[in-house]
């Protein structure tokens, strides 16, 4: 892989998988370890047509791409999507993976009802309380609900998704009730969920969930919890092995 050349701010970073690299802008939102463990989270088929709702600089379209056939990504920030445009260059993938820049609020103005086997999303996680609109700035403005709320994405995936799709999400564990709430009212019945735990110790702060669309009631496999960091701080066994260290 040739060396890119990078832009003021901007620095290039090791995905780790498959000789992968990204171009992220340290002054925007670059990505987490969220967007990593979702993409190992899915139960992907080779066949799939994917849509990542909110991909920012393509980290997950770029960690997915040898599990599936094609993927969407559609980015708000323009100039996010202009980089995540270079991440897919760089890394080779411009024959699976088509960046749009548009806002998923309005997604029936950018893809077909129904045209999409699966649906990923690493939204905001926090609404924006009376009276923030002027105090958040930077990252801590970017996990909070200013440009979705969690009604938005799940009216989206609902719309993208073909009958029996799937739609797999990371959130924050304490709004689990509203995230059910929501799944229901637009069809989905959750199947997977598997709670996210900063140690062994801890209570879970995140989850990820796997709703399919018209799913039958009942039957959700309640996964073991992943533990991120063992007693030390160190990432456990586990944590290592997704993010390709042992």
């Amino acid at each position: 892989m040739i060396k890119p050349e990078l832009n003021p701010g901007e620095r290039l970073d090791d995905l780790m998988r498959s000789g992968r690299m990204i171009i992220q802008d340290k002054n925007e939102f670059c990505f987490s370890m969220d967007a990593v463990l979702i993409s190992h989270f899915p139960n992907f088929k080779r066949k799939f047509k994917v849509l990542d709702l909110g991909t920012g600089t393509g980290v997950i379209p770029l960690l997915i791409a040898d599990e599936v056939a094609k993927i969407s990504a559609i980015e708000l920030n323009s100039h996010m999507a202009k980089i995540a445009r270079r991440n897919v260059e760089l890394n080779g993938l411009t024959e699976k993976i088509s960046v749009i820049a548009g806002d998923y609020r309005e997604i029936s103005k950018i893809f077909r009802s129904e045209s999409f086997d699966m649906v990923i999303a690493n939204p905001p996680y926090i609404p924006v309380k009376a009276g923030e609109e002027n105090k958040l700035a930077g990252v801590a403005r970017a996990r909070h609900e200013f440009t979705a709320t969690l009604e938005d994405v799940v009216k989206a995936a609902r719309f993208a998704l073909k009958f029996h799709g799937s739609f797999c999400m990371i959130h924050t564990a304490a709004r689990l009730g509203e995230i059910f709430d929501s799944l229901h009212r637009n069809q989905f019945e959750v199947k997977r969920l598997r709670p996210i735990l900063p140690k062994a110790e801890k209570n879970a702060n995140l989850i990820m969930i796997d709703a399919i669309v018209g799913g039958n009631p009942g039957n959700l496999k309640f996964l073991p919890p992943l533990v991120v960091h063992e007693p030390d701080g160190s990432y456990t066994k586990e944590i290592r092995e997704i993010y390709g260290l042992d």
